[in-house]
């Protein structure tokens, strides 16, 4: 028997306008979503479980490790060919690169979601749904690691990011592009995950690792904080190619003497960072005061590594080749 188990999270996937509030609410059970699927399709072997009923801002790297561990459960079993994860599209693709980091199935995982709640015209969900268990159902699935599955196209959990706030096709894997699509009742693949890593850590994180955003004219006075909370990690979104305002190089140079791990990322939705240049606050200059590459990884992606790398003890020379398997020129 090929079940698929969708875990519902909540999200907009599971919600309506309430006339009272004024704003759209939980109010979608996923026995009532299971039921129309059945109603509107020729699927048999559906389980729903109700894993909580947060909209994707409260998914917390907390949630996301318990989630973790209910899709070891399922995936253990022998009639079970994949799971799904029902999840709000905020958050959706750091859950989805967290779960890749730690998940070590060849079964599928898919996150899928809606960006349109059931009160509207359009709404998306059950269209994403019935994607996601066609992906889920087909062979050629198996062994690449978790996917997003949104607007009839598959994303690999690496790659792919939220770029517009309301249009159904916001989900995009800037640098390649999605792995594939499904297309009426075929899953077809273009291609496989470039350089896929299997980082396989274990779940455990550190809640002590944090993410700034550069900006012009920014300076060094917001490391004194992370310093002075006994932050062990921090991802900084760079400029450009991984560059920074020379105001910002005293801080990060006294929060690496204080022992913080610093992987740099760029505020740019495509291309890898490199020490490319070197001036004061340029690529060169920051891995002179140790700080690490992160290669094509966003900032929010790069925490969540980081913050696996941080509570497994890697040292330093550890993260680094976590995050730059190849050595840089």
């Amino acid at each position: 028997m090929n079940k698929v188990v969708l875990i519902f999270t909540g999200g907009t996937i599971a919600m309506k306008v309430s006339s009272k509030l004024q704003g759209a609410i939980p109010s979608v059970t996923p026995k009532e979503i299971i039921d129309t699927l059945y109603e509107e399709t020729d699927y048999k072997h559906l389980e729903a479980y109700e894993f909580s009923k947060l909209p994707s801002p409260s998914i917390t790297p907390e949630k996301m490790c318990d989630l973790k561990h209910k899709i070891d459960e399922y995936l253990a079993q022998d009639d079970v060919s994949g799971v799904i994860v029902v999840h709000g599209t905020d958050t959706l693709e750091e859950t989805a690169f967290y779960l890749d980091a730690v998940c070590d199935h060849d079964k599928p995982v898919v996150l899928t979601g809606s960006m349109k709640n059931a009160s509207e015209l359009g709404y998306d969900g059950l269209t994403n749904l019935d994607s996601s268990i066609k992906v889920v159902l087909d062979e050629e699935s198996k062994g690449r690691g978790v996917l997003v599955v949104m607007n009839f196209q598959i994303h690999a959990a690496c790659e792919v990011t939220k770029t517009h706030t309301l249009n159904l096709d916001t989900f995009k894997s800037m640098e390649f592009g999605p792995l594939g699509i499904i297309d009426d009742e075929d899953v077809i693949y273009y291609r496989s995950q470039v350089q896929r890593k299997a980082y396989q850590m274990p779940a455990a994180h550190n809640k002590h690792v944090g993410l700034v955003k550069v900006y012009a004219g920014m300076s060094s006075d917001l490391f004194e904080h992370y310093i002075e909370y006994g932050y062990k990690g921090l991802v900084i979104e760079a400029l450009g190619r991984g560059n920074v305002p020379s105001d910002m190089m005293d801080g990060i140079k006294k929060a690496r003497e204080h022992g913080l791990e610093i992987v740099i990322t760029s505020r740019a939705l495509s291309g890898r960072v490199l020490d490319t240049y070197g001036y004061i606050g340029g690529g060169k200059d920051l891995v002179k005061a140790g700080c690490i590459l992160g290669g094509t990884l966003s900032g929010p992606k790069a925490r969540i590594l980081l913050m696996l790398a941080v509570e497994s003890k890697l040292d330093h020379q550890g993260i680094q080749a976590l995050f730059q398997p190849k050595k840089s020129r």
